[in-house]
């Protein structure tokens, strides 16, 4: 009489831990959010609660209260920040400006081949330091720089240039330091538009201008709503450009909080400042979103063909 065996059936084997499952493949992600965003951005909220409890030392926090908050609210904060905010504003606007028509040109008319030279190029001036860039417009605008004297000789300037440790100055440094931050994802959204969809448009009568302004922008606001949040939110805490070309008439709302910190050893008031900072930058964000939005539907609305009876 024989006897049959059944073979064993293995049981599905289970992970170890969790960690070793899809989370381990984006522990690179949480890690430095956690490490170089939380954790910084929970102590400045927590120091801005505060305060200096003598003048050897620059923080104390066994007695929290918002009394840091109207101290940082004072008059020349109140004006550095609105000037912050001008800058700001203006700064992305022209790196838009700036930056639109040249991707365009780079995503369109730009021969593939090329096409790596030219970003290659835009990405030029992120191969030095960020200070090093920035003294080289402080010498570049320095009265006697070369800009003064070549203006000088073509009879543009009666006298040197004075520009130098001025918003003016300000303005400039910030939208050169800036402006591949705006190239990049418009480049990027305009080249994925497609080309397909732009010959259609010219196939059905479309001019260059109304290809550009009814297919080609639409299918590119991703990469002007990217574009504007890379420049306009560090544009806003900009410390470096403030400092090397604008002096005390170009001063930012970076500098106010770095001389909290480092100068008056007031690490409450400079958190305060910080906090402050941030949420009215959220709240500009915020702001400029609700427009987007409420424009796109003023656009759609308008565009929108009414039926009469099944018919346009």
């Amino acid at each position: 009489m024989s006897t049959q065996t059944r073979p064993k059936q293995s049981r599905p084997t289970r992970p170890a831990t969790k960690f070793f499952g899809p989370a381990a493949m984006s522990f690179p992600t949480w890690a430095y959010a956690l490490f170089f965003f939380i954790i910084p951005l929970a102590l400045i909220v927590f120091y801005s609660f505060g305060y200096k409890p003598d003048q050897f030392t620059a923080i104390a926090t066994d007695r929290l209260s918002f009394d840091r908050y109207p101290e940082a609210m004072s008059a020349s904060f109140v004006s550095t920040f609105f000037a912050t905010l001008r800058i700001s504003l203006l700064g992305t606007l022209l790196c838009l400006l700036i930056a639109l028509p040249f991707a365009y040109w780079l995503a369109i008319k730009v021969a593939p081949a090329r096409r790596s030279l030219a970003l290659a190029l835009v990405m030029v001036p992120f191969w030095t330091n960020f200070l090093v860039r920035t003294l080289g417009w402080q010498i570049m605008l320095s009265p006697d720089g070369f800009l003064s004297n070549w203006m000088q000789s073509l009879g543009l300037l009666d006298g040197p240039l004075d520009i130098l440790y001025t918003r003016t100055a300000v303005q400039i440094g910030v939208v050169y330091n800036y402006l591949p931050l705006m190239i990049l994802p418009l480049f990027v959204a305009i080249d994925a538009s497609g080309k397909k969809l732009r010959e259609a448009s010219y196939d059905l009568g479309a001019g260059k201008v109304k290809t550009f302004m009814r297919v080609t922008l639409p299918m590119a606001m991703p990469g002007v709503v990217s574009g504007c949040l890379l420049v306009f939110i560090p544009l806003n805490g900009d410390y470096v450009t403030a400092t090397v070309l604008g002096g005390a008439s170009g001063s930012m709302v970076g500098q106010l909080i770095a001389n909290q910190f480092n100068t008056a050893q007031n690490w409450a008031v400079g958190a305060a400042m910080a906090m402050i900072l941030i949420i009215s930058t959220l709240v500009v964000v915020g702001v400029g979103f609700g427009l987007l939005k409420l424009g796109q539907a003023i656009t759609a609305r308008l565009n929108s063909v009414p039926l009469h009876d099944g018919r346009a």
